[in-house]
């Protein structure tokens, strides 16, 4: 019992605590009555907020294939919370963090590998794959119901409704069944062997390709933010909020 209570437990990331630190700060700022200061403390919150969720989605994959029989997780340093684990600075960083800015769509950031070999079963590597996005959904809808039972200043509300939506997006977006997706990753291990090596060519990719169409065809992104403020509102969000948080965030480029 000892040994095994040893090995799962892992340290938190110092990192992720100062990423959670910038996203309360960010929270701050926006309850200084400045209309540069409410947008500055905004686009904190969100990007920092953006970062937490990213640790908690990869951390949640990776905790779930521990408990699943792939203990190379832990000495990947995957169950500390460390960004830098999960994300390619450029690629799986900046060009996220880029794609949010612009257009308040969260492309997917981060990855953790997975020995899927020492997992135990089909079923529990669609778990693996689920996880992720179920944190996002979760997180979100622990932001809905912290700001339906607390009321803070409307900016504020804003900022954490705004950044609650962007959990549903990546939740949404991550369940597209697209190879590179974790929607794909729950139906990958009951397709054919054929099948799964063709999207593994792809899957580098077509993340980036869905963006790409949903900026390029038009009302695209507009009917993946309606779905997301319907999922938004199952959670308790409120949607009027997030989309006055978008505004505030988009002030950036204003």
């Amino acid at each position: 019992m000892t040994s095994r209570v040893s090995r799962l437990r892992s340290p938190v990331s110092p990192i992720f605590l100062v990423l959670v630190a910038l996203t309360v700060a960010g929270g701050a700022l926006t309850l200084v009555p400045a209309r540069g200061t409410v947008i500055g403390g905004t686009v904190l919150l969100v990007l920092a907020g953006w970062a937490v969720s990213l640790c908690l989605h990869e951390f949640s994959h990776a905790l779930t294939a521990d408990r699943c029989g792939d203990h190379s997780v832990r000495a990947l340093g995957y169950l500390t919370l460390d960004i830098r684990r999960y994300a390619n600075i450029g690629l799986t960083l900046v060009l996220p963090l880029l794609f949010l800015v612009i257009g308040g769509i969260p492309l997917p950031g981060g990855a953790v590998w997975i020995q899927r070999g020492a997992l135990r079963s089909r079923p529990a590597i669609s778990a693996v794959s689920l996880a992720g996005p179920m944190a996002n959904l979760v997180l979100a809808a622990a932001i809905a119901i912290g700001v339906a039972l607390t009321a803070p200043p409307l900016p504020l509300a804003a900022a954490l409704s705004f950044l609650g939506i962007i959990q549903v997006l990546t939740f949404v977006l991550n369940l597209l069944p697209v190879p590179g997706l974790d929607g794909w990753g729950v139906i990958d291990p009951y397709l054919r062997y054929g099948t799964r090596a063709g999207a593994a060519r792809i899957a580098p990719f077509a993340p980036f390709a869905i963006i790409l169409l949903l900026f390029l065809i038009p009302g695209a992104s507009a009917l993946l933010f309606a779905a997301a403020e319907w999922v938004f509102a199952l959670v308790g969000g409120d949607g009027t909020l997030a989309r006055l948080g978008n505004v505030q965030f988009a002030r950036l480029l204003g």
